[in-house]
């Protein structure tokens, strides 16, 4: 089922965090690092990658690592008592993977190409916690929240039809579905700076149209794993 979060849902969470957030002490912090899909076999059967890698004669050429990619964000935290934070964030996430077809090709003898495209912006509300506070040389955490995935996927290229002819194709669909979200990190104060690193994983599903893509859905879970740098004020 499709999990569709509207933007009256999105301004609820907002609503939660921001009163805490804009009396507490607060800080901005930049994300830098690179996002890691779900692997094949954590994927379901209607999963649009799985169908486009196990196709039978049409099976296209590629491997889901390959949509391992970079991924940039923002976050607002706020300390909500010695041991807990709130945060809301944004990031952005986009990777083509080229392909071919793995057993067709052209009359000619050249391959038959294609272009698979996802991009995922995701926003986020956390609650972390910092078991040894603020006030360490190191300060590890955790925390859980939700994640708003806004994402597009695409196939655009060359595509054989069941006919066996080739033709240019172009077939997009977009979404916006949440899940869940959970992390842990630590963090190096200098000052109003911090240096840290972080890793996150969150886990939602698109879906898409069954007669347009080889799955019925797309998964979006996978693992960020994330420098980051926050300035306090």
């Amino acid at each position: 089922m499709r999990r569709r979060v509207p933007f009256a849902a999105v301004a609820v969470i907002v609503s939660l965090f921001t009163p805490s957030l804009v009396r507490a002490q607060q800080a901005v912090g930049l994300q830098i690092g690179g996002f890691s899909p779900r692997g094949i076999d954590a994927r379901e059967d209607s999963d649009v990658l799985i169908g486009n890698l196990f196709n039978g004669d049409e099976s296209l050429a590629f491997e889901v690592e390959d949509f391992r990619g970079g991924h940039v964000g923002l976050e607002w935290l706020g300390a909500l008592g010695p041991n807990l934070e709130a945060s809301l964030g944004i990031g952005y996430y986009r990777r083509t993977v080229p392909s071919v077809y793995a057993f067709l090709v052209e009359d000619d003898g050249t391959e038959i190409e294609q272009d698979l495209r996802l991009r995922v912006v995701p926003f986020s509300a956390t609650v972390r916690l910092l078991p040894f506070g603020r006030d360490t040389a190191i300060q590890p955490y955790v925390g859980a929240g939700i994640a708003v995935l806004s994402w597009r996927y695409s196939e655009v290229g060359e595509f054989v039809d069941f006919d066996g002819l080739v033709f240019q194709g172009r077939f997009v669909e977009t979404g916006t579905d949440t899940g869940p979200l959970v992390l842990v990190g630590a963090r190096f104060p200098a000052g109003n700076w911090t240096v840290g690193g972080e890793v996150r994983y969150q886990r939602a599903e698109g879906e898409l149209p069954a007669d347009e893509f080889l799955g019925s859905s797309i998964d979006l879970g996978g693992f960020n794993y994330l420098l980051t740098f926050t300035a306090r004020f």
